[in-house]
């Protein structure tokens, strides 16, 4: 018996000398991990599809332990992903990320569209920092992890200035600032970004444009939160950094 899946390559690894056992992430079956035998070789009808971060349907052959893949066919080979080593870094980032926080054969559609459009966009040529921040925010909940990002996270308060509590779970009010002497004093367009990004419905995502002192603010926030609640050491991140810094010094000097 044969299943039909649509699925994005998140992994791929060499098996013996022609093949790949490659990782997809599917919207029917959630993580799942099939032989692509033969994959290795150039000539192959299954090499194309097994590039990672492609997008396809797939037919494979289940079975208790690896699956095997019988054919594949490309529906979006993100492209635009793999030239642009900037890309491919917030995109290695981006699958390591839902990788590591999710188990295998656990159906959730609501994470395939969401790892799909965050690809798509990556690859379109959207602000791969603030993309990959979206996705971040979203990925919070698939960890169990919930800050009060709508209200005060001690009072419940809704109006008033804002900071970013660690400690506190979420955002802290003008009038609790006290709780928590270690508060992040964030720009209010970076609250009321964190507050969009963790409630936004991504496929309703618009044209974007942050400054970079606030794109810096919302780097912090989430990676100090990431650090504190997630209990995860991505190598993929460590790689992301270095990335930042080598963009920087790309840029032309300023005045």
């Amino acid at each position: 018996m044969f299943e039909k899946c649509e699925g994005i390559v998140i992994k791929n690894t060499d098996y013996g000398e022609s093949n790949k056992i490659l990782h997809i992430y599917t919207r029917e079956f959630g993580k799942l991990s099939v032989m692509a035998r033969g994959a290795k070789k150039p000539n192959s009808r299954l090499a194309a599809v097994s590039q990672i971060f492609t997008y396809g349907n797939f037919l494979f052959q289940p079975s208790r332990g690896l699956g095997t893949l019988q054919q594949g066919e490309i529906v979006s080979s993100m492209r635009y992903i793999r030239e642009d080593i900037f890309k491919t870094a917030y995109a290695v980032y981006v699958i390591e990320l839902l990788d590591k926080a999710v188990e295998d054969k656990k159906k959730n559609p609501f994470l395939f569209e969401l790892l799909l459009r965050t690809l798509e966009y990556i690859d379109e040529g959207y602000d791969t920092e603030i993309i990959t921040n979206i996705f971040e925010m979203k990925m919070l909940n698939v960890l169990g992890l919930y800050p009060s990002m709508d209200k005060c996270a001690v009072c419940g308060s809704r109006a008033g200035a804002f900071a970013f509590s660690i400690r506190e779970n979420g955002l802290l009010c003008d009038r609790c600032f006290g709780r928590d002497p270690y508060r992040l004093p964030l720009s209010q367009p970076s609250i009321r970004l964190l507050r969009i990004f963790y409630f936004l419905d991504i496929n309703r995502l618009g044209t974007i444009s942050v400054k970079e002192s606030t794109k810096k603010e919302l780097r912090q926030a989430i990676s100090m939160y990431y650090d504190e609640y997630s209990g995860l050491h991505l190598k993929s991140k460590r790689f992301l950094s270095q990335m930042e810094e080598l963009k920087k010094g790309l840029k032309p000097d300023e005045g």
